[in-house]
């Protein structure tokens, strides 16, 4: 199979834009395009009274297999359109998370076409969220099937992951009184109670990994206020601790910091802890990431493999990118993780 298969269907995905809670068109896409390579495809819904729904593939009729490839069919808002110079493809989706999608089914073609897989041993799933807290990957619990490994693909430049970060996403509440600004006495501001809460919040000594790293406190968002010259009545902040080491001792002194600010209230989104992944294959390069996956989601005794083309230096930005050269490096990585776990 020559490399323009991988980049011709990494072009065809791209082209479908699909940002969480909008993946409805890419499902069908992906559905089509491996029900025409000849796989039986299921998209499964992830709740009774959704519309947003999982693929998963395989070959044959047993859904049973030894080793699984996946990876997220969401994107990042907004929608960057396809563009395509003679050494890079741009745009959304192009390493994070299209490229390594692309890169693991047309592994597993040339994998088929040469003969050295089964039908019991692969099959594809792709999931719907993983940028928002990951329900497609949750969901995928209810499938009740196990793997002996499950290669997670997200962009790793190139290497094998040892592990990664985990998650602690919440949401501070402050409420104030409003009042006219000439006179803040009469009032309590919103958003100088949260600035100085999430002041508190940068200066916590958190807990570190030799391995992956420090734990690290941000905030994404924030709102309140309905203008210049009132103090404001309400303030929200979304913020997240990404984990390198005790979750436990991160929550407890996030919610030690916002106890002591009587007007502000604590709303915890989701969190997981930091996870070791295997790296067992002695011919790749190894990494430790900083950000998250749905490898602590999918529950389960299998092997945990995380590995793909691009960097995620460049996702999620105006600029997202992936080199052709490390798409079709990819498809060849994937195949030797796919067949170490067959082998093992």
């Amino acid at each position: 199979m020559s490399d323009s298969a991988v980049i011709s269907l990494l072009q065809r995905v791209m082209q479908v834009p699909s940002t969480s809670e909008e993946e409805h068109e890419i499902g069908i896409f992906l559905e089509q395009h491996l029900q025409s390579l000849g796989y039986t495809v299921e998209r499964i819904s992830i709740s009774p009274d959704s519309t947003r729904c999982n693929v998963y593939a395989y070959l044959g009729s047993s859904r049973k297999t030894r080793t699984c490839l996946t990876s997220h069919m969401d994107t990042v808002p907004p929608h960057i359109p396809l563009r395509v110079t003679p050494d890079v493809i741009y745009g959304r989706g192009a390493c994070d998370d299209k490229g390594p999608l692309a890169a693991q089914i047309t592994a597993l073609e040339e994998l088929r076409a040469e003969g050295l897989v089964q039908p019991e041993d692969v099959s594809l799933l792709f999931v719907v969220g993983e940028e928002k807290g990951g329900p497609g990957m949750l969901a995928a619990n209810s499938m009740q099937l196990t793997w002996e490994a499950v290669i997670f693909g997200e962009p790793t430049d190139g290497k094998l992951a040892v592990g990664h970060k985990g998650h602690f996403v919440f949401e501070l509440v402050s409420e104030g009184i409003p009042s006219h600004s000439g006179y803040p006495q009469r009032g309590r501001s919103a958003i100088s109670t949260m600035t100085a809460l999430l002041t508190d919040l940068e200066q916590l000594e958190l807990p570190a990994s030799d391995i992956i790293g420090p734990s690290t406190f941000h905030c994404g968002q924030i709102t309140g206020g309905v203008g210049y010259n009132i103090l404001a009545a309400e303030c929200t902040a979304l913020c997240a601790v990404r984990v390198a080491s005790d979750l436990a001792s991160i929550e407890k002194l996030v919610e030690e910091t916002v106890s002591k600010y009587a007007h502000v209230q604590l709303r915890k989104r989701f969190m997981y802890p930091e996870i070791y992944l295997d790296h067992d294959i002695p011919e790749l390069e190894t990494i430790a990431v900083a950000f998250g996956t749905d490898a602590p989601r999918l529950k389960g005794e299998h092997k945990k493999y995380l590995y793909g083309p691009g960097t995620i230096l460049v996702a999620h930005g105006e600029n997202e990118q992936i080199r052709i050269s490390e798409l079709v490096e990819g498809v060849q990585v994937y195949k030797q993780i796919v067949k170490h776990c067959l082998s093992s």
